[in-house]
């Protein structure tokens, strides 16, 4: 169960927080404060998980907050929610480590989204002994963005090996054969001649055929590199 603390000066506001968090499982509101010196109280009594803070309190800046509060949990995590929009103070909230910034009026989806994010993000943390890139990649937001730039492909062309074989021949400084290209991706040569003739579809790259001393000619595939 995660526990968590609303730190919001606006009771309405807290409420309707509060509301959402309701609406997903395995979190649970363990208090609601509505200034800094009862954040820190609660923080020092409850020990939660995650606070939901504002900027704007009425005794002091949620950005200050951020110190004392870890002072009190050096793991505790913070995500604020604010209508501040100024871009120094938004930078400084950030580089004093948020999981993440909701701007308000807060859109439920959006509010939901971000703590079943949060939450399996520490469920992962909890329960992985290694961090791989992986998951760094999708903590940060490169997964999602990666994934968006990767173009469609048709059935049995996998797009990361396509993107994988398409930096090799651009590396490259000569044709290659399927059955190189097949050594190099550690795939077979029938497996490799679909992509590059996928390619040759594509109008990336090119194909001849090469006449050796003895036996038949091979097929080399070439990168077109006007269009790469």
């Amino acid at each position: 169960m995660i526990r968590v603390i609303i730190a919001e000066d606006d009771y309405r506001v807290a409420g309707i927080h509060e509301e959402f968090l309701m609406k997903i499982s395995g979190v649970k509101v363990v208090g609601k404060a509505l200034n800094g010196k009862e954040t820190l109280k609660l923080v020092d009594e409850t020990s939660p998980d995650l606070v939901l803070l504002d900027i704007f309190m009425p005794d002091i800046l949620g950005i200050e907050l951020i110190k004392e509060m870890r002072d009190l949990k050096p793991q505790l995590d913070i995500i604020m929610i604010s209508a501040a929009t100024n871009k120094e103070m938004i930078e400084e909230a950030i580089r004093k480590g948020l999981f993440d910034y909701i701007i308000k009026p807060v859109k439920m989806d959006r509010f939901v989204e971000t703590i079943e994010k949060y939450k399996d993000t520490k469920k992962t943390l909890d329960e992985i002994e290694e961090i791989n890139q992986s998951f760094l990649d999708e903590y940060f937001g490169q997964a999602k963005q990666r994934k968006s730039n990767i173009k469609e492909t048709p059935k049995g062309i996998d797009p990361l090996t396509l993107e994988k074989i398409e930096q090799i021949m651009f590396e490259m400084n000569e044709g290659i054969t399927a059955e190189e290209m097949g050594l190099k991706i550690g795939a077979s040569r029938t497996t490799a001649r679909r992509y590059l003739e996928h390619l040759i579809s594509e109008g990336t790259c090119a194909a001849e055929l090469e006449y050796g001393i003895v036996g038949r000619p091979e097929r080399k595939y070439n990168i077109n590199r006007k269009t790469s």
